[in-house]
């Protein structure tokens, strides 16, 4: 085991761990929650050392780099490849022929669109509903920062919960950035309201997973809920380029 390949393991190792201890807390089974570790503006060998460390799941968060990453290595048939970063329309086609699943699932145009290249390449893609509830200029999804108008949302989430090549499994949030882990928890509460609000409306929906917390706050996301966590920087550290936009 090369050093590299050794210290994101401890790193990995370290962050399950802390998982578990945050399940425990909130009564939870920690086997409940997926870890995707952050691959995004990573080398390929910063790749292919946390899948040898150990990793199952890598998120990205450009569709062509990750399409690469993922290409070049197809032959680790165990890896599931995320992708979690806003998804232009333009994108659309790449990620639908090359991700296992998609968090950042955040308009109707897109999910059309992702619909239609799914359906031509014969593949169903899984997909999680990004809402914005912080209500920030900055960030993607539909806005849900205020209760009283979550029932405006039903008719557009109906429409995409109805597309036949998209399976929708629940739902992800990017909280306003806080100085500390305890400032998105209010975010994350209101996360699970959401998603229960929405199970309510939609029973025939699977609206079981979400999507939330970060290397600065996924304990606090996983003792509100979280069922995958999207930690890059406290295991593979801090990004190392950026190859595209969007």
């Amino acid at each position: 085991m090369s050093e590299l390949v050794k210290s994101i393991r401890e790193k990995y190792l370290h962050t399950l761990d802390k998982i578990a201890s945050a399940a425990r807390i909130a009564n939870r089974q920690p086997e409940s929650i997926k870890l995707v570790v952050v691959t995004k503006s990573q080398p390929i060998e910063i790749v292919q050392a946390a899948i040898e460390a150990g990793a199952n799941i890598l998120g990205e968060n450009y569709p062509e780099e990750g399409a690469r990453k993922l290409q070049s290595l197809r032959g680790v048939s165990a890896v599931e490849w995320h992708m979690i970063g806003h998804v232009q329309s333009r994108k659309a086609q790449t990620v639908a022929e090359n991700f296992n699943f998609l968090h950042s699932l955040d308009s109707l145009k897109l999910a059309q669109r992702l619909d239609r290249f799914c359906g031509a390449a014969n593949r169903s893609l899984p997909v999680l509903l990004e809402f914005n509830l912080g209500g920030e200029d900055s960030k993607s999804g539909w806005l849900a920062s205020d209760e009283i108008h979550w029932p405006a949302l039903l008719d557009e989430l109906a429409v995409v919960a109805a597309l036949p090549n998209l399976q929708v499994r629940g739902l992800m949030v990017m909280p306003p950035l806080g100085s500390a882990a305890e400032f998105s928890r209010p975010y994350f509460q209101k996360t699970k309201r959401l998603q229960e609000y929405l199970v309510s409306q939609f029973p025939n929906v699977d609206l079981s997973e979400l999507s939330m917390g970060t290397s600065t706050d996924y304990e606090v996301a996983v003792q509100e809920g979280a069922t995958f966590v999207r930690v890059g920087t406290a295991i593979v550290g801090a990004r190392q380029y950026k190859t595209e936009v969007g």
